[in-house]
């Protein structure tokens, strides 16, 4: 008979399901966040240039929480100026940057969607809490989320993220993720694992039907 087969903690099945699952809830926290603040803290405006305040863009574009420009066009090439720009269903709604100040940068947008990455890091930490429970893990788990996320920006952008403002975001927001998540499942851990048990001499007593003895 051969002998029993020993379980690992290696499952790759629950590992993706764990990635895919921080993700989509962090994002799906981002969604109820940004939309809301930046209607009601954001100038109009701009804001309409850059598709209105549920544009994907909000979320997964860098050059949104820094404060970059987000249409491009060429300059020099004054001919072009009335075609780039930024288009909404056939229409143009906005021009070359100084095109009667229309396209100009809105700073309030940058940092409604910084505080509310921060607020949905401490969203994070209930996530990681309740999903990934093992202390060694937060902090993989967590450098994981920000790394797709930079691949994800990355790629949605066209343009690797040079903003100083957006790394510090970044940066603060995960070590606050990890440091929280980690204290909290290690004081879980401690509360689990504390067992109050009988002394060894009573306990060995009471299995074999006696009467603990008294001195």
């Amino acid at each position: 008979m051969a002998p029993p087969r020993h379980a690992t903690s290696w499952d790759p099945v629950l590992l993706i399901s764990q990635i895919i699952s921080m993700q989509t809830l962090h994002y799906l926290t981002l969604c109820f966040l940004i939309p809301p603040l930046l209607a009601v803290f954001a100038e109009p405006a701009a804001l309409l240039y850059e598709g209105g305040a549920a544009n994907v863009g909000m979320i997964m574009d860098w050059r949104e929480m820094a404060g970059r420009p987000t249409v491009r066009g060429i300059p020099g090439e004054e001919r072009w100026k009335s075609y780039y720009g930024a288009w909404s269903g056939g229409k143009r709604v906005g021009g070359w940057w100084e095109d009667k100040g229309i396209g100009r940068i809105d700073p309030t947008r940058g940092w409604v969607i910084a505080i509310s990455w921060l607020i949905a890091c401490t969203a994070d930490i209930y996530y990681l809490y309740n999903l990934i429970r093992r202390p060694r893990l937060i902090l993989d788990f967590a450098l994981t989320l920000v790394f797709n996320h930079l691949v994800l920006t990355t790629y949605y952008s066209a343009s690797l993220p040079t903003s100083l403002f957006f790394w510090l975001v970044m940066i603060a927001g995960s070590v606050w993720t990890v440091v929280a998540a980690e204290q909290l499942c290690v004081k879980r851990e401690m509360t689990e694992g504390l067992v109050i048990s009988r002394p060894r001499d009573e306990a060995e007593e009471m299995e074999m039907g006696g009467v603990p003895r008294r001195e």
